[in-house]
């Protein structure tokens, strides 16, 4: 478009340059404005009031061009600022996760003084419609963690155990897993106030309902719909008072024999993004 202006510019100088000259000549001939320069203004006033109509469109489109001009670079401006916004939010994201991850640490350690724990980060679910596992950053050669480790969330929430250890990454299976199962008791705040124990295990035919099954229910046990359940502590292998989940419901084995209860995680295990392996804890055995 400034090619074009330029053009259409030199045509109209030209055109002007010649008028004058003509005008000087008769002028300059004639002592006066002349027959030339009557018949040259005559010939030329329309040309004239095209000229100064184009003159001033082109100083329109010429402001209209510098204008874009402006709100280009004004454009770019703006671009690259939000480009540093979207940055420093990111970095403040980053910031804000690691500050939350140290604060769950500390509130962790501060509910759970007997422990001693690893904190590890989710890396991806197990594909297999048959088990309920995911992979954490956490092996044999960054971490002390071994097979058989409690897996919970800082507030003490059980969410699985270790199944395998790699270098760097290892296995969790969840609660909801077919093979975690672990000695429970419903109700009051320890064994001690509990009037017997259970066991919660994994089930497949409730896996993918996100339950979990109480069962070998101790006759004096009261167990109703809405009561928590904890870990025991029996066999040493999970610590005792760990939250597992709610009671649902209650029902009777199918052969008639003791009851059964279906129990619902305290954690959306599908929502888990890091964990507290437990490497120590105080044994009640």
């Amino acid at each position: 478009m400034k090619a074009l202006v330029n053009r259409r510019s030199i045509v109209i100088a030209s055109a002007a340059l010649v008028i004058a000259l003509i005008s000087l000549i008769s002028v300059n001939v004639f002592s006066s404005a002349g027959p030339v320069t009557g018949f040259a203004n005559t010939v030329t006033r329309p040309v004239r009031s095209l000229a100064s109509t184009v003159a001033r469109a082109f100083g329109t489109i010429y402001a209209s061009i510098y204008r874009y001009d402006e709100l280009e670079k004004r454009y770019e401006e703006l671009l690259r600022s939000t480009v540093q916004l979207l940055a420093d939010s990111r970095e403040l994201e980053d910031i804000r996760k690691e500050n939350e991850s140290l604060r769950n640490l500390l509130e962790f350690r501060a509910r759970h003084g007997g422990y001693q724990h690893e904190m590890a980060t989710l890396e991806s679910w197990n594909a297999d419609n048959w088990s309920s596992s995911f992979i954490i950053n956490r092996g044999y050669s960054n971490s002390r963690i071994t097979r058989g480790m409690p897996v919970a969330t800082e507030y003490g929430v059980l969410i699985g155990q270790v199944s395998e250890v790699g270098a760097t990454r290892s296995t969790v299976i969840t609660v909801l897993d077919t093979t975690f199962s672990a000695s429970a008791f419903v109700g009051g705040d320890s064994l001690e106030d509990s009037d017997g124990t259970a066991t919660i295990k994994g089930d497949f035919a409730h896996m993918r309902s996100r339950l979990l099954i109480l069962d070998h229910i101790d006759d004096e046990l009261n167990v109703i719909p809405g009561t928590s359940v904890f870990t025991s502590g029996a066999g040493g292998v999970f610590p005792p008072g760990l939250t597992v989940g709610e009671v649902e419901r209650v029902e009777n084995h199918s052969s008639g024999i003791g009851r059964y209860a279906t129990v619902r995680p305290s954690r959306d295990i599908d929502t888990i993004q890091e964990v507290f392996i437990i490497v120590e804890f105080e044994n009640l055995d």
